[in-house]
């Protein structure tokens, strides 16, 4: 199906010309079919990008934890209300008591600043402690403010989960949302045993940081893939990044599998945040509870998703290299990742020709 994709496959090809990146994957369906799914250039120096090979997609995964919180409320469990305390008593600490599950949600907590000293690999309980510790930042009062918060916020929507459920963050994920879609590659801690498989079969993918040429462009040690950053640590080829899309397009259900009720589903993705400046990207968004949003259908949105997509398009992104999304009044899916991040600039550029590319490759465009 390459010559109906023919400017996309163009687009993508350039970043890899260019030095972007060394290799791409891309996943496109409609109506529920397929339409792509395939790699291009190289995973690693010297082996292919196949449609198996095993991506980095940094935040591209942020919003499997909002269908972990949106299954624990449809169980009765929390509400998107309740304060974080209520779960996480320590959190109440430094009069964050009022802080929301909401607010974690859409990025209004005012919790955005990482523990300095602190690193993502240091033991989970003292992750857990120093963000509990935090104070909310200065003239920011919770719900009333908004700004992207990279990390904090998914560790303390992950330690809800755990408290709740019993489970670790990313084996609730995998039993509960993952295996259940078919997403069987996909992993936010990637076992020894599975890391060891996909090194043996070449299926491991680099994500070279191209901003910084001065970083080695490497293969995750098998500690890197192990690592759980609930917001950032999610891997796998990225046509089933594309499956979990295709349940949220169906409003809950892939195939014989239902993650969410139909109401659940629509109302994640309603507007949650409007109008709001974000203080991390400076530029106003909107957002759903853990999705960004399309509601202004604006094409210089960071992360977003160019000129065509429309206003009912929900979906996240990844750092300078991934986005995922779905647009319901086409009824489109797309997922993609690129395994090299350039400069901001250079990649906002990039995500905006291969999405805008797609549409008019689809006579989408208008």
């Amino acid at each position: 199906m390459s010559e109906v994709l023919g400017s996309t496959l163009l687009a993508i090809k350039r970043g890899i010309d260019e030095g972007l990146n060394l290799g791409a994957q891309l996943f496109v369906a409609r109506d529920g079919q397929t339409i792509f799914d395939d790699g291009f250039g190289n995973a690693h120096p010297g082996t292919a990008m196949t449609r198996d090979s095993i991506n980095l997609w940094w935040s591209s995964v942020k919003p499997i934890a909002a269908v972990a919180i949106a299954q624990l409320k449809e169980r009765g469990k929390l509400t998107y209300d309740d304060p974080v305390a209520k779960h996480i008593r320590e959190f109440a600490h430094n009069e964050k008591n009022y802080i929301s599950v909401r607010q974690l949600l859409t990025h209004t907590a005012g919790i955005r600043a990482w523990p300095i000293g602190l690193e993502l690999s240091a033991p989970w309980d003292q992750i857990i402690t120093k963000l509990c510790a935090m104070k909310i930042e200065p003239r920011w009062e919770p719900g009333e403010r908004a700004g992207y918060h990279g990390r904090t916020a998914w560790f303390l929507l992950a330690e809800i989960i755990r408290r709740i459920d019993g489970r670790t963050y990313d084996r609730y994920a995998r039993e509960e949302i993952f295996l259940p879609l078919g997403m069987n590659d996909s992993w936010l801690s990637m076992p020894a045993d599975k890391y060891q498989q996909y090194v043996a079969t070449n299926l491991l993918s680099v994500m070279c940081e191209r901003a910084k040429p001065d970083v080695p462009c490497e293969l995750p040690t098998q500690e890197e893939a192990a690592l759980l950053h609930p917001g950032g640590s999610g891997r796998g080829p990225i046509r089933e990044l594309g499956r979990f899309y295709e349940m949220m397009r169906n409003r809950g259900a892939l195939g014989d599998a239902r993650v969410l009720n139909p109401g659940t589903a629509i109302d994640l993705v309603k507007p949650h945040r409007v109008g709001m400046f974000d203080q991390t990207f400076k530029y106003e968004m909107d957002w759903g509870l853990g999705f960004i949003l399309n509601s202004k259908r604006d094409p210089m949105m960071p992360y977003g998703y160019g000129t065509y997509a429309s206003a009912r398009t929900f979906g996240h992104s990844g750092s300078k290299s991934s986005c995922a999304f779905c647009d319901p009044d086409h009824q489109l899916v797309v997922a993609w990742v690129c395994n090299g991040m350039p400069e901001e600039s250079k990649h906002q550029a990039r995500q905006r020709a291969i999405n805008e590319a797609i549409y008019e490759d689809l006579n989408l465009a208008s």
